[in-house]
């Protein structure tokens, strides 16, 4: 029986991002992406800026009325952005 060196191409990059220590930054990229899709159209267009640092989304918005109702979402909003990309990249939202 022959041995082969196959391997998937995503188990390929997976390892690739590990091993040149940009995985973090990969899903965070990813992360921010499904902004849109977690919290709706409205308040994506509402969104001025989404950063992270140190597993800390840092959220800021231009509506008084809609920093305050994210606010008290924001549990449920880290919930389904972590869940979106199978890992836990953030710890906390932080609203401005």
């Amino acid at each position: 029986m022959k041995k082969t060196n196959e391997i998937l191409l995503k188990d390929a990059i997976e390892a690739f991002l590990k091993e040149n220590h940009i995985d973090q930054k990969f899903n965070e990229t990813r992360l921010i992406s499904c902004w849109q899709s977690v919290v709706g159209n409205l308040i994506a267009r509402h969104t001025l800026q989404l950063q992270i640092r140190k597993q800390t989304l840092f959220v800021k918005v231009d509506n008084a009325a809609l920093r305050q109702e994210l606010n008290y979402q924001k549990g449920n909003i880290l919930e389904k952005l972590n869940s979106e990309v199978d890992m836990r990249v953030i710890d906390e939202i932080v609203i401005t």
